[in-house]
């Protein structure tokens, strides 16, 4: 099966081409005729998989008829990095089309996106707050708005977007066609997502299911030793570029300075720098100038960069859901990719509920000089406590002994006295 199946409009074909795309995916090939035909959708599938050109290009072919220059899609994500790369692959994927794309997101000056929405655009591709901004200005009118993306969904609802998206749903048309994209949906999101849709079609592909594309490990270390661990990972991570997560901001910032000393091509991406610093990283990184870029889990959604062969957790994450998100940033449209984990005794009990999501267990591997205790069956042993305990005289209380402790008790205050 190839795109020329959808029947889509020749210059959208080009821009397929031109994308190198020559086979869809399995989430592409059960989405695209069904949003064609306006149905709602629910598209639920991993990280990699093709979500974006899922809905964009249906987007696109129902674009191409009707007015030029006037707001008729709209796509809401959570984060600025994941609107830069939907709004790249709309420009990719729709360069001969003519019709045109604009970002809309705080962190930066409002006043380039009021002016690109003054001069006309097709599709926007926004954050709510930004968006719940301009709408109150009055300078985005919604009221021709088709389509309605909702991108990494899930997402969103943690985030506390909901109350924003149901403000923004309130200035569209009751008339039009409603997408929910997601690498996850737990069961309380999904009943949350399916408020929002009409009569709406589920496409589910596999989201619990490890990538076959990506080799899952863990290395087990002492929390002293991870920074050593990561160079010598680093050494023999090839000529791939390296994503590694870190658990906040100030460490990514200081573990990327640290890496750059240790002679590594290192920049970070966190929640401290300004738009214009994250943007000036991810160009670094994207264009191969860095090798190592050092994130937090700003970069779990929004990175999709091809020759990232190795994601790195430094500090594991606190859901199995960002496991899968994180990971995801590797092993992309069947490209190969490893993911590797530097686990302590402290995050054993994270690791069994990723290995719960993902329905298999992370390879163990050891590395020379960093051993720590596994049991015989090759899994983490059990945390033990640190701290050192005397060993309790406490015995079980039946009413017979209480009376005996008391009289014992009465006795010695007796001799005392």
């Amino acid at each position: 099966m190839d795109f020329n199946t959808f029947s889509l409009h020749p210059q959208i074909n080009a821009g397929i081409s031109k994308a190198g795309y020559t086979s869809p995916t399995p989430i592409q090939k059960q989405t695209i005729p069904v949003i064609l035909n306006g149905k709602d959708v629910l598209g639920l599938a991993q990280t990699g998989t093709g979500k974006t050109a899922a809905f964009v290009l249906p987007i696109l072919q129902r674009l191409m008829k009707g007015p030029r220059g006037k707001l008729r899609a709209l796509i809401l994500a959570p984060t600025r990095e994941l609107t830069e790369q939907t709004h790249a692959a709309i420009t990719q994927l729709g360069r001969q089309t003519g019709l045109r794309s604009l970002t809309v997101y705080g962190g930066v000056s409002a006043q380039p996106q009021i002016r690109g929405l003054r001069n006309g655009v097709d599709i926007v591709v926004a954050c709510p707050g930004r968006l719940l901004d301009l709408l109150g200005q009055k300078v985005i009118d919604l009221r021709d708005i088709q389509v309605l993306v909702l991108d990494e969904a899930d997402q969103m609802f943690d985030m506390g977007f909901l109350p924003s998206i149901r403000r923004i749903i309130a200035a569209l048309p009751r008339k039009r066609q409603t997408l929910l994209f997601s690498a996850t949906m737990p069961k309380e999101i999904r009943s949350l997502a399916t408020e929002m849709l009409h009569d709406p079609i589920t496409v589910e592909i596999s989201i619990s299911q490890p990538l076959k594309s990506i080799r899952h490990a863990m290395y087990m270390v002492e929390q002293t030793g991870k920074r050593e661990m990561l160079l010598n990972l680093l050494d023999n991570s090839g000529s791939g570029q390296v994503l590694v997560f870190t658990r906040t901001k100030h460490r990514a910032k200081k573990l990327a300075y640290q890496l750059s000393k240790a002679g590594k091509s290192t920049t970070a991406l966190q929640g401290n720098m300004s738009q214009n610093q994250r943007q000036a990283a991810m160009e670094k990184f994207r264009k191969g100038r860095v090798k190592v870029l050092v994130a937090t889990d700003i970069a779990a959604r929004g990175i999709d960069v091809s020759k990232v062969s190795h994601v790195i957790n430094y500090d594991l994450p606190n859901t199995a859901e960002a496991y899968t998100h994180r990971t995801g940033r590797t092993g992309r449209m069947d490209r190969l990719g490893t993911a590797l984990s530097l686990v302590t005794p402290e995050d054993l009990k994270m690791v069994r509920t990723i290995e719960n999501n993902m329905g298999c267990t992370l390879e163990r591997r050891r590395m020379e000089g960093f051993e720590v205790e596994l049991n015989p069956a090759n899994r983490p042993a059990p945390v033990k406590n640190r701290i050192s305990r005397p060993k309790s005289n406490y015995r079980k209380t039946t009413p017979s002994n209480q009376r005996k402790t008391s009289n014992n008790r009465q006795r010695s205050y007796a001799k005392s006295r």
